[in-house]
């Protein structure tokens, strides 16, 4: 659907339209849901099923399912041992520009911030992974802000080659690209595509995306099903959790995933689930306005509907939080972590998105998972 570039449901000229109904059946769902509907007896029966049903996934995400986190973390727990016994994925992110033309109200990269913008040179970003690999981390996640005109598809695909060189896993969390450009980027190296709708809830969508390629949503929501066609290993979901209703905003990202899956059931499915943070020029954006017991409920939900997914733990949450997520249902943490452009090596070359609350090294998150009787994981494939 091609008409005025105004409305954040229209496609723009470039951008590949895919035969999914994924978008549409997502859609009805939500706007049926309603997590207030929900009582004691909807979870308690829930959790007396060996796996979820939709209806059941909407109550474990409910209010109602707050008096019984500990049964559901006990459940939960048992699922991740099942399906990922004792591992813990160790990675770190390594942005290499932070240009952006999307104006986003909660972001710190959004192209009306006054920042400190910055673009690594290829070179600049192999003495970065250089830097990073001699921590022994065997995952990096090239990162980029949205912005075609300054970080390109060939710019990105030089990086991501340069990465396979140190990396056994390479992830990319850039700006939505059609899916012949996904599969150049997996010809050069990349593994998997991490892309997050930020909220399911199309008018609060358009509200807090104002401008840029950004604002356009089915482009955005069909990113994971493109990446896939494009041959891609692995596509992550999430929503920032507090710029809408989070309860409707992570059952739609379960849907999002679920339905993936079953069109395509080769796929690596992960979550993430960021909060909103702080940045620079803003300090607004509080994590707080979906606390710690609410973000752990929503962790527990993706594991126990969906117990065989990856979940991603960010250092935007407190290292005590993190540190009792893994094992109980994330399995994957990262460390080491600096969310400016560069700064590993050398000094920051551009600003950071937010502000981070765990600085620890990769050598203190190893030791931390090892005394939790869990096994720190560097290498999760050998490229052959």
């Amino acid at each position: 659907m091609m008409m005025s570039q105004n409305s954040h449901m229209e496609y723009r000229e470039g951008m590949e339209v895919i035969d999914s109904d994924l978008m549409e059946r997502v859609g009805r769902l939500l706007q049926l849901y309603d997590h207030r509907q929900y009582t004691a007896e909807n979870v308690k029966q829930a959790l007396r099923h060996e796996r979820l049903t939709l209806e059941d996934y909407g109550a474990i995400i409910s209010p109602a399912a707050e008096l019984y986190l500990e049964e559901i973390a006990v459940r939960a727990t048992a699922e991740t041992r099942r399906y990922f016994g004792s591992s813990v994925q160790i990675f770190t992110p390594l942005y290499i520009s932070n240009y952006c033309e999307n104006h986003c109200v909660y972001c710190g990269f959004n192209c009306k911030n006054s920042i400190k913008r910055g673009k690594l040179s290829l070179a600049e970003i192999e003495e970065e992974l250089k830097e990073i690999a001699a921590t022994g981390l065997k995952e990096i996640l090239l990162l980029t802000g949205e912005a075609r005109s300054q970080s390109g598809v060939r710019y990105i695909g030089e990086a991501v080659k340069l990465a396979a060189c140190y990396f056994s896993t390479v992830g990319i969390e850039i700006y939505p690209l059609n899916s012949d450009e996904y599969a150049y980027l997996r010809e050069c190296g990349a593994d998997f595509v991490s892309v997050y709708q930020e909220t399911y809830e199309s008018d609060k969508y358009k509200e807090v995306h104002l401008r840029g390629p950004k604002r356009v949503y089915p482009y955005r929501f069909h990113s994971q099903e493109r990446a896939l066609k494009g041959g891609m290993k692995g596509v992550a979901f999430g929503a920032l959790l507090g710029l809408g209703d989070f309860r409707k905003d992570a059952f739609a990202a379960g849907l999002h995933a679920y339905f993936l899956q079953q069109k395509y059931p080769y796929a690596e499915i992960s979550f993430s689930t960021p909060r909103l943070r702080p940045y620079i020029n803003n300090v607004k954006n509080n994590p707080n306005d979906v606390h710690e017991r609410q973000l752990l409920q929503v962790i527990l939900a993706y594991r126990l509907f969906m117990p065989f997914a990856g979940i991603t733990i960010s250092t935007r949450e407190r290292a005590r939080f993190r540190d009792h997520i893994i094992g109980m249902a994330a399995t994957k943490i990262s460390a080491g972590v600096n969310v400016g452009v560069g700064g590993h090596k050398e000094q920051e070359k551009g600003d950071e998105q937010f502000k981070i609350a765990d600085t620890r090294s990769v050598e203190e998150v190893h030791q931390m998972i090892l005394d939790r009787g869990l096994q720190p994981v560097y290498t999760d494939y050998v490229r052959v």
